[in-house]
This record gives structure tokens, sequence and C-alpha cells, in this order.
């Protein structure tokens, strides 16, 4: 029996000591290799003999950690992209900080902290999603989209940065109080959880206009790449699978050289950022050490796997091969694999899976969708179906026709033509 150990890195930041003593207590139990979660997160898969005493040795460094579930999900955020892949911006490290340090509760419902002005961190997978306005300093739009359903509610009030915790928490413990009307229900209404919230105690003012999502663009987001006058390095694992030995001796590297955090993205990798031009070849060794390739293809880097799901990354193995033997452009958009129900899948198109017998636990013939986000935004919750009960025989063609989709959708609403050919 495998157990998987969950480790949040609360807004995807971590200190190179810290993962260094967790990979190192990992090794204690013969565990060789780590993976990353798309909520920013550490898991750790072992058998189920050597989990007490990891866990032991978590205790004892004093990490919270779940075990098989996560009953408190991680808070993510986009400091991993600020200053690589956001500029213009007065949200800065030290706000980050603040944020994140003042939620000083696990929270049991997800929350996202994010900069308008980026498409790299997804901004609506939380159920609590706090979005920085533009151009007013310390000011935050709030849109809340309710657990377990696609129902997306955005505050008509701006909230201070200081008082985004008490916030939070105060949502949060009403959409708990009322589950039959907050949770797993379409039917669920900002108007009336908002009435229930009293805003007497908060900083907050009027917001004059709507926040405006961003398109997406997905920044390349692996290799060793110049900065200001600094680097960053981005890491990228084909089969998610980072090696103990690989990290620790990156860890080590971190605190040699004065790094004093490392990044995990919704991306399932790490970035390392703040590199000094006189580090760069101890960096570049590092990487010839452990034969870590840079540079994989764009249309391979824009998907979005679930975690823990190997039926999945086979997919999207299957699916890369196809969309490269093509030579098909997937520029400008992120494709999921969805093979649970209500799992969180960021994407502009969607590949679920499915049975068409699905009953009592009787499970035949699997078929898959293709679903389409609105104007194929990923921070869009409504779309379409573009193709629904595909053979997985058929479903490369299918999903390179919804990717050229996609390019006519791209060429109608700009006027021009689309750069798509095939």
């Amino acid at each position: 029996m495998i157990n998987t150990i969950f480790i949040n890195f609360r807004g995807g930041i971590v200190a190179p000591a810290d993962l260094y003593n967790i990979l190192l207590a990992a090794t204690k139990v013969k565990v060789r290799e780590v993976h990353f979660g798309l909520r920013q997160q550490l898991l750790i898969d072992m058998e189920h003999y050597n989990v007490n005493a990891f866990t032991a040795e978590l205790d004892t460094l004093q990490i919270a950690y779940e075990i098989d579930h996560c009953k408190h999900p991680n808070i993510c955020s986009s400091y991993p992209a600020e200053d690589v892949f956001i500029g213009d911006t007065w949200l800065s490290e030290t706000i980050y900080a603040r944020v994140l340090n003042s939620i000083d509760y696990l929270p049991l419902v997800k929350i996202n902290v994010c900069d308008s002005n980026q498409s790299f961190t997804p901004i609506l997978t939380g159920n609590i999603n706090w979005i920085a306005t533009p151009s007013l300093p310390n000011f935050w739009y709030l849109i809340i989209r309710f657990p377990k359903t696609n129902v997306i509610y955005e505050w008509n009030m701006l909230c201070h940065t200081d008082s985004i915790a008490a916030v939070t928490k105060t949502i949060e413990a009403l959409i708990l109080q009322h589950p039959d009307k907050f949770i797993d229900t379409e039917l669920a209404n900002g108007d009336e959880l908002f009435a229930l919230f009293n805003n007497n105690s908060f900083t907050i003012q009027p917001a004059e206009s709507p926040v405006v999502l961003p398109p997406f663009n997905l920044p390349y987001y692996e290799g060793l790449n110049r900065y200001k006058e600094k680097y960053w390095l981005g890491v990228y694992r084909r089969d998610e699978l980072f090696s103990v030995r690989f990290l620790m001796k990156l860890c080590k590297l971190c605190m040699s050289t004065g790094i004093q955090q490392l990044c995990s993205t919704n991306w399932k990798t790490i970035l390392i950022k703040g590199i000094e031009e006189k580090d760069k070849e101890k960096w570049n060794l590092l990487l010839e050490e452990f034969q870590i390739n840079m540079r994989h293809a764009a249309n391979e880097l824009n998907f979005q796997v679930e975690d823990n799901s190997i039926e999945a990354l086979d997919l999207k193995t299957m699916l890369v091969k196809n969309l490269s033997i093509d030579d098909t452009r997937t520029f400008g958009i992120c494709i999921g694999i969805k093979t649970r129900k209500k799992s969180e899948v960021f994407s502009s198109i969607l590949v679920r899976r499915r049975y068409v017998i699905d009953f009592l636990r009787v499970r035949l013939f699997k078929v898959y969708d293709i679903l389409c986000a609105k104007d194929f935004n990923p921070n869009e919750r409504t779309g379409e179906i573009y193709s629904s009960g595909n053979p997985i025989i058929v479903l490369p063609e299918q999903l390179r026709r919804c990717v050229l989709y996609y390019y006519q959708h791209r060429a109608t609403i700009t006027g021009g033509k689309s750069s798509a050919t095939k």
C-alpha cells in the first residue's frame, strides 16, 4: 500500500533549509523521488510501513502535513511570477508576505492570492480568490467560486490588504456554516452569502468597476534565464518526478549562494529567483550533473494534469506525442486532463474522461469529452462542449481540431487571419 504525504508551501514559497530537512527525512525511509502538486504543494509517495517513521521526523521539524488527502488546501499565490513574469505592479514581496502571514490559521477552503497582471498563476481556481487591483495600492478584488460548483460571484467591494485575513476567515465560516446553501449546489448565491456578512469591522470601499481578468498567455517557464541583473531557473520534469538527490543539492546551492527561498508553481515545477551572474556556472554544473533537460516544447508545457493520476499523465504523453507529430501550434491555450469528478483543472481546453456505464461501482467503456472555456480563457468557468463521447483512438485528432477551432475563434474576434494552417 502506498500513502501520499502532502506538505503545503504557503503561497508556493519554501526556505531551502526547510525543504532540505524534509528531503533528508525522506531519504531515511528510502524515498528517491518526490513531486509537486497543482496547488504549489509537495507530494511524497511512500510505502505504508514507512509513514510513521517519516511523519515522526516531520513532527520533530514542526512541519505540518496531511496523509492521503488535503483537508486544508494550500494557499496559492502568484509570488513565483513576481519580478520574473510580472512588471509594473505595486504588489511586492513584502505585501505577499503580509497577506500570507496574516492568514494565521489552516483554511478549509481553497484560497488564491494573485496579481491581476499575470496569467502564470491561475486566478480563479480557489474558492476565495483575492485579485490585486492594477492601480490602487493595497486594495483587492474578491471573487468567490463556491466549493464544488462552477458558480462565480464577484463582490462589489474592494478590501484592504490588512483586512484580507479577517474577511477570508469570516467568509469561510459562513460557507461552512451553511453547506446546503453554498457547497455543491448550483443554486449558491453570492448576494445571499454577503447578506450574512457584517462589513463594519473591515477596511473596505466600493469597487468603481468590475475586475478585468487578463487574457491567457503562458510564459515559457523553464530554463536558466536572465531578468534585470540576475537569473531565474525553472525546472520541469516530464514525468513530474524530481530526484531527492537533485533537490537536496539544489537546496544546498541556494543556501551557499545566499538564495533564501525557492518557489513551487501551479505547473508542478520549481522556480528559483535571484541567481547572481557569478553563480550562474554553478547552476549549469548542477543541471549537467543530474542531466536535467531544458527547453521542452511549448505544446508539452501547456498541459495541466490532475495530481497523482498515472492515467492522466499517460494520456498527456500520448496527446503531446500526437500534437508533436502533426506539429500543431498550441500557443495561447492550456490543455487540461480530468479523470475524476469534482477535481479542479485549469484549462482553455479540457479533456474529460467518463464512462458510458457508471452505476453502482460498475464502470464500463471509457470515452472522452472535449470542453472549451468561455472565449478559451482558462480563468473563465463557463464554456461549451466541443466534442463528446470520443473513444481514445480518435481523441488526438479531435483535440487537434479543437486547437484549430481556437485559432479560428481568435481570428474571428480579432478581425485577423488565423495563424493555424492545418
